[in-house]
């Protein structure tokens, strides 16, 4: 484990450096996970290839710090770690929250990221209105009560029958995310829309989205690729909210397919 105080809160993290002029990967979690939900997508990548994972503010081992939370906040972070590690031009993989913090970055330090891989996300995800009653939830009892629901978002009904014991130890992950930086990040999102920041991008640009997600569904994901010229749109049949864990070795070979088109790797 690593630890890195860059500013007011000291944020874990995980950096293999790459080999031989390798590419980096960034990857970004969602709200309410740790950075082990990309554990079998990197079982499945090059050994050479250089990876960075944290976990935000107020997830996992980060602590919240004495800030406000926002997504901006959140895309400095993880500037902080990549210029403490010396990373730039690397290949920036969020998932829904994570994908709204890898398009701040790209647009708030463009030298940092040179393409996005942006699973099941959008420039801004839900209403205000979602969100104040899902804060309203957790200001009531917490995230123990709206887990259930959570999870069906997550996953595609048929994952919860098939897989129902490894759907039970993510849904221990995310109600154990410490509900004050959960709030916080919900809240960051309810006042988030990076639409014109993502429609200025020029960078490869790929975006995943899940045919059961119930969180951003694929006309969501889609339209987010329509904001980025050139970037390309592919669907996850029959997977929900986070392709990482329903679908690791279909994201996995996304990955290295976009890795060998736009980077040569």
């Amino acid at each position: 484990m690593s630890f890195l105080k860059p500013r007011d809160a000291v944020l874990h993290y995980s950096h293999r450096a790459g080999v031989g002029g390798a590419p980096s990967l960034v990857f970004i979690n969602s709200l309410g996970s740790d950075f082990r939900i990309w554990d079998a997508v990197i079982a499945q990548l090059p050994p050479e290839w250089g990876l960075l994972l944290s976990d935000k503010r107020g997830h996992g081992l980060s602590q919240m710090g004495a800030a406000p939370i926002s997504i901006a906040g959140l895309a400095e972070d993880l500037a902080d770690l990549m210029d403490a590690r010396g990373l730039s031009s690397a290949v920036l993989c969020g998932v829904s929250v994570g994908g709204m913090i890898a398009q701040a970055l790209a647009h708030a330090r463009p030298d940092l990221c040179a393409g996005l891989i942006l699973c099941n996300t959008a420039a801004r995800i839900g209403s205000p209105q979602m969100w104040a009653e899902r804060i309203g939830a957790l200001d009531s009892g917490g995230i123990e009560p709206i887990a259930d629901n959570v999870i069906a978002r997550w996953f595609s009904p048929e994952f919860c029958a098939r897989e129902a014991v490894m759907v039970a130890g993510y849904r221990t992950m995310l109600a154990r995310t410490p509900v004050s930086g959960y709030r916080a990040v919900c809240a960051a999102i309810r006042d988030t829309d990076l639409t014109e920041q993502t429609r200025a991008l020029r960078l490869p640009s790929l975006c995943l989205g899940g045919s059961t997600d119930g969180s951003t569904p694929p006309e969501v994901v889609e339209a987010l690729a329509g904001l980025i010229e050139g970037a390309r749109y592919r669907c996850f049949e029959g997977s929900g909210h986070i392709p990482s864990l329903e679908v690791p070795d279909l994201l996995a070979g996304e990955i290295r397919s976009f890795m060998s088109e736009h980077f040569g790797a």
